[in-house]
């Protein structure tokens, strides 16, 4: 029964969106707890900024060449040479590994070399003290960069077998790494020890991967064959890649113009930034890596309805979830804040400024839920191209936005900025997939859309009035009041939620119902 029930969950795209949300949902958890320690120690000053900007040059190199435009491109790629030739497909997988393990080292040992004169680039704003430290992080953290390189060939390939655990569980260990950091070692190291967490998460990050890849075929082999296969990999990473690095020079200017603004700005961005991740992250991004095959699988096929039906199934899902998340975090976002990260040096004011910036986030929250599954309905086409160029387009429009609100609103108008940008790029990428298929179920969606956005407006009053009573009975001035207050508002919000999305029959309702049910039939 058990190996039955395991089969379906680590087989299916249900059963991998539920694995992947499951651990997604603890990873969060462990980034939360992440975030809330370096709240605890340094709040929102000029050390959180150092450790947040040291980020960014690793992250350049990472995010450009292989975070999501290797495994988009590997991926489909993989899948046709793996189900025709196994043999020839460890060949390709262990062919990429190598070849971007020699690409990155170099890049890599060029960044560390570079370091001090790229890092007062990067954060003009920052004070000498800051510059010395920025650079010793941006250095150590480097060295998790080829750590990363092997992971995501690993969950690429894990991918493709719709074998979803322990990549899944990956990013956990990751979080798990640096709150080692943290506690353990900064008491020894120092500032440098966050560095060196990252280290070792990114470690992590492969080693729990490599069971599971081992015991299902994978063997690692010291060869580089230049074939057709691998070519076309590069061919289709290339535009993914240009998209990728336009992301990365958005999230530098960001960096830029924060570390000119009042010291924090940095940390305060990130520390929004992440709490607005959660949601996106547990319900959106896990839907989409899991059906990413399944929408490999139909285009492979020619079947254009097939591929309609799982988008527009997956799209309904994700505004079922996001709408009315996004309405009640702006609603609860000082009560998120104060209870996640309103812990030791983190003060009032730093509360004040992270919420209000956590607010301007929330409200793109739906759009940038939807941009990871729009963009892999693309990748599935093999087209990398238009996300790419929609991608440029919108961080183009984020970064004058970020100019031009930042001297009204300073921090809090760049994540305005980022959210109006995400928008804009989730239309563009919706209309523009009407020319790969014409039909995407688009009435569904427009009517769930109107049906999901109408209960969702009653429901953010409830919780607003919920949150108003509360105050009344709780003592506002202890983390146990304002813990009850917006958990309890929350709670009366999504229970309205719900009793709405049943009286007025949202199909998304029955779609869960069904998935509980078919997973209920499979335990007994």
């Amino acid at each position: 029964m058990w190996s039955k029930f395991w089969h379906k969950i680590n087989n299916t795209v249900a059963g991998g969106a539920v694995i992947i949300a499951c651990f997604s949902f603890l990873s969060k958890i462990l980034a939360l707890l992440r975030e809330r320690l370096i709240a605890h120690n340094f709040a929102a000053s000029e050390i959180s900024d150092v450790y947040y900007a040291a980020f960014r040059l690793p992250d350049l190199i990472f995010n450009t060449l292989v975070l999501g435009a290797l495994t988009s491109a590997f991926i489909p790629v993989f899948q046709k040479v793996w189900n025709k030739n196994k043999e020839e497909g460890l060949i390709l997988a262990n062919s990429v590994l190598n070849l971007f393990l020699v690409i990155i080292f170099f890049l890599s040992l060029g960044a560390f070399l570079f370091a001090p004169q790229i890092m007062k680039v990067l954060t003009p704003g920052f004070s000498d003290w800051q510059m010395i430290k920025v650079t010793q992080m941006t250095r150590v953290m480097l060295l998790s960069i080829l750590f990363f390189v092997a992971s995501n060939v690993a969950g690429g390939i894990l991918n493709s077998w719709k074998r979803f655990f322990s990549f899944s569980l990956a990013a956990s260990f990751y979080n798990l790494g640096i709150i080692f950091g943290i506690i353990f070692l900064y008491p020894i190291l120092g500032l440098n020890a966050l560095a060196w967490g990252v280290v070792v998460g990114a470690a992590l990050h492969l080693l729990v991967q490599l069971p599971e890849l081992i015991k299902h075929g994978f063997r690692y082999r010291p060869v580089l064959k230049i074939n057709a296969e691998l070519k076309r990999i590069l061919f289709l990473m290339l535009p993914r890649t240009l998209g990728l690095a336009a992301g990365q020079i958005n999230l530098i200017f960001i960096t830029m113009i924060a570390s000119s603004l009042t010291v924090g700005s940095i940390a305060i961005f990130n520390f929004a930034n992440n709490l607005q991740s959660l949601p996106i992250s547990l319900f959106a991004v896990s839907l989409a890596i899991a059906v990413f095959p399944t929408f490999t699988q139909a285009i492979q096929e020619e079947n254009k309805e097939l591929f309609a039906q799982h988008f527009s199934n997956s799209f309904r899902r994700i505004l079922f979830v996001l709408i009315p998340l996004s309405i009640l975090i702006v609603i609860l976002r000082a009560q998120i804040v104060r209870v996640i990260l309103g812990t030791g040096a983190f003060t009032w004011e730093d509360t004040y400024y992270t919420a209000q910036t956590l607010g301007f986030f929330a409200i793109s929250i739906f759009a940038q839920g939807l941009i990871p599954i729009l963009a892999r309905s693309f990748y599935a086409w093999e087209d990398t191209k238009t996300p790419m160029l929609v991608s440029i387009f919108s961080i183009l429009v984020n970064i004058a936005l970020s100019f031009l609100l930042v001297r009204h609103l300073q921090v809090m108008g760049l994540a305005l900025a980022f959210s109006l940008s995400s928008i804009l790029n989730m239309v563009l990428l919706y209309l523009l997939l009407h020319k790969k298929n014409k039909d995407l179920d688009d009435q569904k969606i427009f009517f769930s859309i109107i049906k999901i956005s109408l209960i969702s407006i009653p429901t953010g009053a409830i919780t607003y009035l919920a949150l108003q009573f509360l105050s009344t009975i709780v003592d506002m001035r202890t983390f146990l009041g304002i813990l009850i207050q917006g958990f309890g508002a929350g709670l009366v919000g999504l229970i309205i939620y719900l009793i709405l999305a049943i009286v007025f029959k949202l199909e998304e309702i029955d779609l869960v119902r069904k998935l509980l049910k078919r997973l209920l039939k499979v335990v007994h």
